[in-house]
């Protein structure tokens, strides 16, 4: 076995995402598996190699909990940037039996029959938030994720856990910055603060008067007899979803149109009829998926993972879901090229093994109306030429836009 590396030298993993491809070619060049410093020193092991990521996922001996097999948990900083999805207590981040049971219990909630269901009322809000749209002018530009994407998700989700109108708008601002791994540790403490506020009111609303809706069966369950779980678990259980439900399909929806946009010769291949909107949201998946890097995994024991390299017990493990889909091992052919007519999409976007996002089917359902309502009704839709590349999200969670400006009628389309 090779000795470990120094860990004074390990590269520093980009918080702000400029250029998170780049940086998980890098990464996957290093070997199966290399040390990178994350925000307040800590430092894990980043994975972004699709076949040790799958082997990892499904390996007993790998947990999610931090409670139980990360040693160095108590030297983490409170306000760490990754601390909101790692630390969360749900089953998001349990392990074996636990995480299993705690699964079954929601998926009932986000199986495709009962998603497939929704597909009128995410009909309808895409056709009002597109519908609203007529007001510009040729020429004139919008701002899509903030537009379509931003709002279609997140009422989708609130009307599917219930949450009042009021409650909406400091959720989503309390989301956005919890996924900043830019943000300082006080930001991120005064979020998780603030969404903690909201969330608490949610249950107690629900426990009031609850509803046909998740947030009241979440509510329902018994909290501090010893026998159900905790108010800062069930806070977390909709933290887990209603975070999930919003930010993944945010990102995707916005990628998938300024995919498009830039491609403009596989929007002409929808409209065609020779391509369906299905293998656009896969390519984009792939392409740019919504989520980069999740944390952390723990392992139970060492793990050698070959070519010199073994992660020891309750060291950290971040996985690149989102380096998976260029692997060139899995796509030896224009990996960094978008291309939905290609014949294998395959990705990791929505994660691999016992923990596949429940969301998934939710997440594609939404991107493809999203899709067909906005070039539907314009057709002719065009990225703004007089704004630049768009910035990303400063996050090395999830991944896309940071905002996407769109003209809808380009000014020659409408004869002007």
């Amino acid at each position: 076995m090779a000795p470990d590396p120094d860990v004074s030298r390990c590269p520093v993993l980009d918080m702000t995402a400029r250029d998170p491809h780049r940086q998980n070619v890098e990464l996957r060049s290093a070997g199966p598996a290399v040390r990178v410093e994350l925000p307040g020193g800590i430092i894990a092991w980043s994975v972004t190699r699709s076949s040790v990521i799958r082997a990892l996922t499904g390996d007993p001996r790998i947990s999610r909990d931090p409670r139980r097999h990360w040693p160095g948990l108590a030297s983490v900083p409170e306000g760490w940037p990754m601390g909101p999805i790692a630390f969360q207590q749900n089953f998001f981040n349990l392990y074996g039996g636990e995480h299993r049971s705690a699964r079954r219990r929601m998926a009932p909630s986000f199986a495709p029959r009962r998603v497939s269901a929704l597909r009128p009322g995410i009909e309808k809000t895409t056709a009002a938030l597109v519908g609203a749209f007529r007001t510009l002018g040729p020429g004139e530009a919008v701002d899509l994720r903030h537009a379509l994407s931003r709002p279609l998700t997140m009422t989708v989700i609130c009307d599917l856990f219930g949450v009042p109108a009021d409650m909406r708008p400091p959720i989503g601002t309390a989301m956005d910055t919890l996924l900043t791994t830019t943000a300082t540790n006080e930001q991120m403490t005064r979020s998780r603060a603030e969404i903690n506020v909201v969330l608490t009111e949610l249950l107690a609303l629900k426990r009031r008067d609850p509803g046909p809706d998740l947030a009241s069966d979440v509510a329902a369950v018994d909290t501090g007899d010893g026998t159900g779980r905790s108010e800062e678990e069930s806070r977390d259980i909709l933290f887990l979803m209603l975070g999930a439900g919003y930010e993944t399909a945010v990102n995707l929806i916005t990628s998938a149109v300024q995919a498009l946009l830039a491609h403009p010769r596989h929007l002409a291949e929808v409209r065609a009829g020779t391509l369906g909107w299905e293998a656009v949201v896969e390519e984009t998946l792939r392409y740019e998926s919504p989520a980069m890097h999740l944390p952390l995994r723990y392992p139970l024991e060492d793990v050698d993972l070959g070519e010199g390299v073994v992660i020891r017990r309750g060291e950290p493990i971040l996985l690149g879901f989102g380096a998976a889909g260029r692997d060139p091992e899995v796509h030896p052919e224009r990996p960094d090229d978008f291309d939905p007519t290609r014949p294998d999409k395959e990705h990791l976007a929505f994660g691999y093994g016992p923990h596949f996002c429940l969301g998934a089917p939710l997440a594609r359902l939404e991107t493809e109306v999203a899709l067909e309502g906005l070039f539907g009704a314009y057709p002719d839709s065009a990225l703004d030429p007089s704004r630049p590349t768009p910035p990303r999200l400063e996050s090395a969670i999830i991944n896309g836009p940071a905002e996407l400006w769109v003209v809808p009628t380009p000014a020659l389309a409408a004869g002007v």
